[in-house]
């Protein structure tokens, strides 16, 4: 594993916020978002008014302070204002339901909620449930409660960091909770820097003439990264989208701030592919790089995307609990249909049922290790038993390793299916329906036949201009077993208007399940 030189008294505010301003970069512009343009002088300014704001409020060292907010520059300012004091900020997903920030708010012991104005409704269904809550700071109209812009205004724009240790709680992500209730992955000072300096700058190549365009919300770990922390890293310039990034949006963001990495998810690109006349009303040519994460990418939307805008699509691979990136295809290297090669700084290898390697081309569970894991999941002994074994990183992906070093998804541990005693692979079948003419997106799981043996079932959305119908049905079928081997066809298919998906654009195939059962 590559190892940086990080001292032991290391506050990691200091290597994003302060670094930009000591390389006299404070007049660049470091954030966009809207009609706003934020430059790095401004960033630490707000940095400071923001850590010495919380400590007015009596946060100290290891409290944690929930961010509840859009993609704006005042979730940059409260990320990095906690962290400055020694706190620990805890982005949640702002598309939840009220029973779960109840959940998030009391499992973290949050003292200080800052949250959007647009969603303090949420909120207030809940806040007489809120056990440790004693602060809510409202970015936007306050009303009663605390205001932002007045507790920035208020507060010194200087702050001396806390002298964290660089093994220190930094902040929590919480996984999307595709299954049970969300876990609060750790994060420690040190491993922003391991996603930064490996991975964005060996992977990605950014330097601080490069401008970022992520879909994916800061308040995800692949968000953060690519929107957040990995610009600043080198000084580069990020475009913050507030809205829903529906196509359009997306397409005209592009096309305005004119970035030069694009960062998506496999559900994104097919919506974006269903917009007819985009190369006609839309300007991609900014863009050096596209790349894709969430899900394995098909490669059916690899080719669409490359025909349609003559940009390829590196498909990778990370996880909240790695922080980031862990294997990722390579602009100039790309295989299509696998996820990549290792990112420099981590290890892996395919382990079998008793955690034993696996030859070459054999499939297993994925293991990784490197230094941006966390720890442990707060408060989830259990569970932190069953992912983090000593330096490794169970995924609970299964993949296989071709000879050159290139990985290749085969489907999460839970999601395989036995037919006939033989494994079936549900993004093979997926990929292989989205292949079709017809098909806009498919998911597949396991259903009990006459016989209670289980066998592949599919749920298609179709394209614009394509009816559900029995031939159809009868059609796509036919189509799958031309293409793979014959007893993996799916043996139901239901069209259906959308599949059930986590925030970041996972497929959730266990809603599905329990539609059958």
């Amino acid at each position: 594993m590559d190892e940086l030189a990080i001292p032991e008294t290391f506050n990691v505010a200091t290597a994003y916020v302060d670094a930009n301003i000591a390389a006299g970069r404070g007049a660049r512009p470091a954030f966009y978002c809207g009609e706003r343009q934020v430059t790095y002088q401004e960033v630490y300014e707000q940095v400071n008014r923001t850590g010495n704001a919380l400590r007015a409020l009596g946060v100290e060292i290891e409290n944690r302070v929930m961010l509840l907010l859009p993609d704006c520059p005042e979730f940059v300012f409260s990320f990095f204002g906690a962290i400055k004091i020694g706190a620990v900020p805890v982005p949640v997903n702002t598309l939840l339901r009220p029973p779960d920030y109840r959940y998030l708010l009391n499992d973290s012991r949050a003292k200080v909620l800052i949250v959007g104005e647009a969603f303090l409704p949420q909120i207030e269904a809940i806040r007489h449930e809120l056990r440790y809550l004693r602060h809510l700071v409202v970015v936007g109209n306050a009303g009663k409660d605390l205001d932002y812009a007045r507790l920035l205004a208020e507060a010194s724009p200087e702050l001396e960091a806390e002298p964290t240790s660089k093994d220190d709680m930094a902040f929590w992500l919480y996984s999307s909770g595709s299954t049970g209730f969300p876990k609060g992955a750790v994060h420690l000072h040190h491993d922003m820097l391991y996603v930064s300096d490996l991975f964005g700058k060996e992977v990605l190549q950014i330097t601080e003439d490069d401008r970022t365009f992520s879909a994916a919300k800061l308040f995800f770990a692949y968000g953060l990264g690519n929107n957040m922390y990995v610009p600043m890293r080198f000084g580069a310039s990020a475009v913050l989208l507030a809205e829903r990034p529906t196509p359009e949006a997306v397409f005209a963001t592009i096309t305005r701030y004119r970035p030069t990495l694009f960062f998506g998810v496999p559900t994104l690109y097919a919506q974006l592919l269903q917009v007819e006349d985009a190369p006609r009303r839309y300007d991609l040519s900014s863009l050096r790089l596209c790349v894709s994460a969430g899900e394995a990418l098909p490669p059916e939307l690899f080719r669409r995307w490359k025909q349609r805008f003559g940009l390829e699509i590196c498909d990778v691979i990370g996880s909240t609990e790695a922080l980031h990136v862990f294997i990722a295809n390579r602009p100039g290297r790309i295989r299509v249909g696998s996820s990549g090669q290792v990112v420099p700084g981590f290890e892996a290898k395919i382990v079998d049922e008793q955690g034993r390697e696996v030859p070459v081309g054999e499939e297993g569970t994925l293991w990784v290790r490197g230094d941006s894991t966390a720890p442990f999941y707060w408060n989830k002994h259990r569970k932190t038993q069953q992912t983090m074994i000593g330096e490794w990183l169970n995924t609970g992906d299964r993949f296989r390793r071709d000879a050159d070093g290139y990985y290749w998804f085969v489907g999460r541990a839970d999601d395989m299916l036995k037919v006939g005693g033989i494994w079936v692979s549900p993004i093979e079948v997926e990929n292989t329906l989205l292949e079709h003419p017809a098909v806009l997106e498919a998911a597949v799981v396991g259903a009990q036949d006459q016989d209670q043996l289980v066998k592949p079932k599919a749920y298609v959305v179709l394209r614009q201009g394509h009816l559900p119908s029995p031939a159809l049905e009868a059609e796509l079928k036919d189509f799958v077993k031309s293409k793979i081997a014959p007893y993996k066809y799916p043996r139901w298919i239901e069209f259906v208007d959308a599949l059930p998906k986590t925030a970041t654009g996972k497929i959730q195939r266990f809603k599905l399940r329990q539609r059958d059962s």
